[in-house]
Formats: structure tokens, C-alpha cells, sequence
């Protein structure tokens, strides 16, 4: 396997439905680590970082619960803890987080951020959103930052030099899109997209127009605000993220950042942020 590729292995006695995720050059373990939990609308990410921190472990569940939770804090030396999630997190792991951990924090619009939140609703913007814009700046500070999190949905992110998150917009996401073809009209198929799929511009069958018409379209949406916004600023960087991300990357001409972990590295620079600001 070559260096840095991941390895999907069942984590045996966590579950059923979980799956480790081990990078290949992580093999040395801090004396104790910051757990980040990243709950999405289909997976639940999880890293654990060193004190400097450096990225340790990596994990992926399908289904997580606060038995899955136990068994990390069985295994590795824990120390402070941080989890946000785009729905409700179960009482049972915010309950083994806050027993087990020195330091928790439970990531909302009150919690405190390395950046200036000038949302108008913040209590309605993801808390994933605002990690991966963390993660951006924590990673390229003092810069003009485009972060596109291809997921379930698209979200476009904009934050200033000046560290000020300005907003986003919100697009579907691409396998969202080749289902609402298939549920919305009678005679469209599901059709199934590779990761590694190079699409033509135009189709000649009914299979391949729609692939071609979802990917091409968002690379044509992804390249639209980064053309706008080089229109408006004189210098920015493009983070990508998310699930769908390779469907992207395969397709674009232009260079981005491509980061997998963004929102996990947002989260543990808003954990340490908030244990120094106590």
C-alpha cells in the first residue's frame, strides 16, 4: 500500500456498523490527544490529535453511539474532546464525552471561534461550515479563502484575510442531484457515477447525459465562483472537502487545496482555542 493511502478495516468489537480508517503513516502515539467528532448527514468522521497538533488516527462509522465511544476511550489516552453535528447528538455520547474528558466542548453558535462569525443567523449555520472554514484559516491564515465541502449538500464558504467568516450559499449535492432526476421525472434512470469517471461534454446515451450533465455541472458551478470571486478580490485560496470531492478534482483544470480531514483540523483548533481562552 503506498505511503499515506488509507486502509477501510472493520473495527471489530466497536460495532457492527463502524469502520477504522488508519493512515499508514500514523504510527506513533502522544501520551495524551484531543478527540475530534465530526457527525455528518451519512458518516461520522473522527481524528485524533497529538498536542502539537498533528493528526494521529483517523476513523469513519457508518452508525456511531456511545458505545463505539467507550471503546476509543478504552484504547487510546484521551485527553480533551470536541464534537459538533449537523443534527442532534445523542444525550449518551454528549453524557461519556463530558464524563471521560478533561476538557469538552459541544459545538454551538455560543461556543467560541478563532474567527469572526458575521452570519446573521448563526444559530442556523451548520456547525460543520464554520470547523471547515476554521480548518482553512488554520492552514492558510491572512488569506482570501473560497471553501467549497462537497458533501450530502455543496456549501460554498467565503472568509476574509482578516479572518471574518462572510457567509455561504448552499447547492445540492451530486448524488442528491442524479436522485432527484430519477424520483422527479418518470422515464430517467438512477444512474451510478465513479469517482475516476472522466464524463464528455455531451452524452450519447441517457446514462452518460446525465452523469456528464451532474458533474460537469457543478465543475462549471465550482469554476464560476472561483472565476466571480477572482473578479473580486485580488488574491484567494480554494479549499475542497467532503465525500464528493474526487468527483470534482477529476474534472477540474484549476489547482485546489484538497484537504479530506478540513473540518476535523477546524475542530481541534476550536477545542485548543477554547481550553486556552478558559
Amino acid at each position: 500500500m503506498p505511503l499515506g493511502m488509507p486502509s477501510f478495516l472493520p473495527l471489530h468489537g466497536v460495532g457492527t456498523n463502524g469502520y477504522l480508517l488508519v493512515d499508514s503513516h500514523s504510527t506513533k502515539l502522544a501520551h495524551t490527544m484531543n478527540l475530534c467528532i465530526d457527525q455528518g448527514n451519512s458518516r461520522t468522521k473522527i481524528a485524533l490529535f497529538d498536542q502539537n497538533g498533528r493528526m494521529a488516527r483517523t476513523f469513519m462509522y457508518r452508525t456511531f453511539s456511545y458505545v463505539e465511544l467507550e471503546k476509543l476511550f478504552s484504547l487510546y489516552p484521551i485527553s480533551d474532546s470536541i464534537i459538533s453535528s449537523v443534527g442532534n447528538v445523542e444525550p449518551s455520547v454528549v453524557n461519556c464525552l463530558a464524563r471521560k474528558s478533561r476538557f469538552f466542548v459541544l459545538l454551538d453558535h455560543h461556543t467560541r471561534l478563532p474567527i469572526d462569525n458575521l452570519y446573521d443567523t448563526p444559530h442556523t449555520l451548520g456547525q460543520d461550515r464554520l470547523a471547515a472554514a476554521v480548518g482553512a484559516v488554520t492552514l492558510c491564515p491572512n488569506t482570501n479563502l473560497l471553501i467549497i465541502d462537497a458533501g450530502s449538500a455543496i456549501t460554498y464558504d467565503y472568509v476574509s484575510q482578516e479572518g471574518q467568516y462572510m457567509g455561504g450559499n448552499i447547492a445540492p449535492g451530486i448524488k442528491m442531484r442524479l436522485t432527484v432526476l430519477k424520483t422527479m421525472t418518470k422515464r430517467l434512470p438512477l444512474v451510478e457515477v465513479e469517482e475516476n469517471q472522466l464524463f464528455p461534454l455531451f452524452g450519447r446515451n441517457t446514462k452518460d447525459a446525465i452523469a456528464s450533465g451532474v458533474i460537469r455541472g457543478v465543475v462549471y458551478e465550482v469554476k464560476g465562483y472561483m472565476k466571480t470571486l477572482s473578479e473580486r478580490v485580488e488574491h484567494f485560496e480554494t479549499f475542497l472537502t467532503g465525500g464528493s470531492a474526487p468527483y470534482i478534482l477529476n474534472n477540474m483544470q484549476q489547482d485546489l487545496n484538497y484537504q479530506r480531514h478540513l473540518t476535523l483540523i477546524g475542530l481541534n483548533r476550536i477545542l485548543v482555542y477554547n481550553k486556552e481562552k478558559q
